[in-house]
């Protein structure tokens, strides 16, 4: 296959995003997977050109521009800014969203096939330039899609969630019979499209704790959860629960299934994070594009010591490269059924399928 041309936003640049970037992008033999192109300003990466983590560079004037084996940088700024290394501030928000905007159009005009974006800090992100909660919302907008799907993975994990970034006071309100059926319907489609399984198993959890022991805490997962769940079964999705969160992660349940739906951001994510904390990555399902990112925010308490961690990056890296093959072959499979079918039949004569797969 060839080098995946990925887009990368800089994110926070008072953050552990460039060191971060610069970590992942100087491993040995990473360009021979990837053609990295870069949303920044030169200046940022000035304190990276010694030391142990040499970063080289070719400045184009855009991504179509980029040369296999080489890391490309787009100029997202021209004004210049103050660093603050470690601090939050509006100088570092403007550069994250100039960023992120010239990526995501890059993106939508498929000239980057994938975009990896560092970690921002939504509290000092212009209003007028990035009125969202966050990423997740700001790609469905920009690409135009009707619903999308925070999902965070591992190998070993896949959860989404519901709703996203709201208070929770909204939660119960926001919790819809449509809007559970209509991320259950992105859920598996992504997990045949981009993750390859080809009859995924999704458990639901419960809105409730106890999922409600009856509507004594609850009506919502008798009312609104469980017909949610048995219409997306009606519609050939493999769903099972809902299940009490608590219980749930706390034995093991959730390794018999091949993704999670939680009802809210924390249910879902917290014993993610508690699992899988510095190997996750934040998916983007429902999307046109292939939209990963590290499951860590901007870390100012580590910043300047060479202590951040490229690892999340790194998988977030890969996984855009898994999931972007994955999604192509899946489309050309789906356009030619016969050859599909050929397929499926040698996968199952080859052996017992790996990990994941049903």
């Amino acid at each position: 296959m060839a080098p995946l041309r990925v887009g990368i936003s800089i994110g926070d640049v008072n953050g552990i995003g460039p060191e971060v970037v610069v970590k992942a992008l100087t491993r040995a033999t990473l360009l021979e997977l990837f053609t990295p192109v870069v949303y920044a300003s030169p200046t940022v990466f000035a304190g990276y050109t010694d030391g142990s983590h040499t970063f080289q560079f070719t400045a184009v004037a855009g991504a179509e521009d980029a040369r296999e084996g080489e890391v490309s940088l787009v100029t997202a700024w021209e004004e210049p800014i103050e660093y603050t290394p470690g601090q939050a501030t509006a100088a570092g928000g403007r550069a994250a969203a100039q960023s992120l905007e010239r990526a995501v159009a890059d993106l939508k005009a498929s000239t980057i096939d994938a975009l990896v974006t560092a970690p921002i800090n939504k509290s000092v992100m212009p209003a007028d330039d990035f009125p969202f909660p966050g990423h997740t919302e700001m790609l469905t907008t920009r690409l135009e899609a009707d619903e999308s799907l925070m999902f965070l993975v591992t190998d070993e994990l896949r959860v989404g969630v519901v709703t996203n970034h709201i208070p929770v006071s909204e939660v119960a309100t926001a919790v819809t019979q449509k809007k559970i059926l209509e991320k259950l319907q992105i859920m598996d489609r992504s997990l045949r499209a981009d993750f390859g399984i080809v009859k995924p198993l999704i458990g639901v959890l419960a809105l409730n704790p106890h999922a409600g022991d009856d509507g004594r805490i609850g009506n919502e997962d008798a009312t609104v959860v469980r017909p949610a769940i048995e219409q997306a079964k009606a519609a050939g999705i493999m769903a099972m629960g809902p299940y009490p969160a608590d219980g749930f992660f706390g034995s093991g349940n959730f390794q018999k299934f091949d993704a999670v739906l939680a009802m809210y951001h924390d249910q879902g994510l917290i014993p993610f994070k508690a699992l899988s904390f510095g190997k996750g990555v934040n998916f983007t399902a429902g999307l046109s594009a292939i939209r990963t990112s590290p499951d860590h925010g901007t870390a100012y308490d580590l910043v300047g010591q060479d202590k951040a961690s490229p690892d999340s990056f790194l998988a977030a890296l890969f996984l855009a490269r898994e999931t972007f093959f994955n999604r192509r072959r899946y489309l050309e499979d789906t356009a030619n059924p016969l050859e599909s079918r050929m397929h499926l039949v040698y996968k199952r004569k080859s052996g017992k399928p790996p990990r994941g797969k049903r």
